[in-house]
C-alpha cells in the first residue's frame, strides 16, 4: 500500500502521533510505518520530515543504513539469508539456490503475489549454527537443502490455510 491515497495518508498521521517529535523517535517511527505499510515511500519520508524537522537526507539515510527498513515494497514473508563468513563457508549458495527454486525468484525480489521476498542480510547472531536464515522474525539455523524445502513447504501450507481459513478442501 502506498501512503499517498487519503485513508492511507490519515494512517500514517497515526502512526507519527503516537511518537512525539524529538529525534530520538525517528527509528521507531520508521519501523512502525515499515511495519504497518511494508516499506517506507517516498510520500512517508516527506511527512516524516514534516512531523519531526529532521532532513529528507538524513531519513533516507538511516533507512537505507538499516536492512530490516526498505523503500521498496516486500512480501508478507521476508526471507533474509545470513551472508557472513561463516555462513558462506557451511554452504549458503547450496541454500540460495534451493530457495530461488522454491519461489522462482532470485535474491532482491518478491514474487508475483506479493507473499514471498529474498533478501541478504548480515550477521543474524547464529554463526554457531550456520547457514542460517531469519523468516520474518523467525530464526532458522544449521541449514541443508533438505530442511529449507520442507520449511518452505509448512510456510506455503501456513499461508493456504490464512488465506482461505482451513488446510485443504473437505
Amino acid at each position: 500500500m502506498t501512503t499517498e491515497t487519503k485513508v492511507a495518508t490519515d494512517e500514517l498521521q497515526e502512526i507519527l502521533l503516537k511518537h512525539s517529535t524529538d529525534r530520538t523517535q525517528l527509528l521507531p517511527i520508521l519501523v512502525d510505518i515499515n511495519n504497518y505499510f511494508g516499506h517506507i515511500d517516498d510520500n512517508a519520508i516527506i511527512e516524516i520530515s514534516r512531523y519531526t524537522g529532521i532532513p529528507i537526507g538524513e531519513i533516507h539515510g538511516v533507512i537505507t543504513f538499516y536492512s530490516f527498513l526498505s523503500q521498496k515494497k516486500r512480501g508478507r514473508i521476508v526471507i533474509r539469508l545470513c551472508r557472513t563468513i561463516s555462513c558462506d563457508i557451511a554452504g549458503k549458495e547450496q541454500i540460495v539456490r534451493v530457495l530461488e527454486k522454491e519461489l522462482g525468484i532470485r535474491f532482491g525480489e518478491t514474487t508475483e503475489d506479493g507473499m514471498f521476498s529474498l533478501e541478504y542480510t548480515n550477521c543474524i547472531g547464529m554463526c554457531d549454527n550456520p547457514p542460517a536464515m531469519l523468516i520474518n522474525d523467525k530464526a532458522y539455523g544449521g541449514l541443508t537443502p533438505e530442511r529449507v524445502v520442507e520449511i518452505m513447504d509448512s510456510f506455503k501450507l501456513s499461508e493456504y490455510q490464512d488465506m482461505f481459513g482451513y488446510g485443504g478442501v473437505e
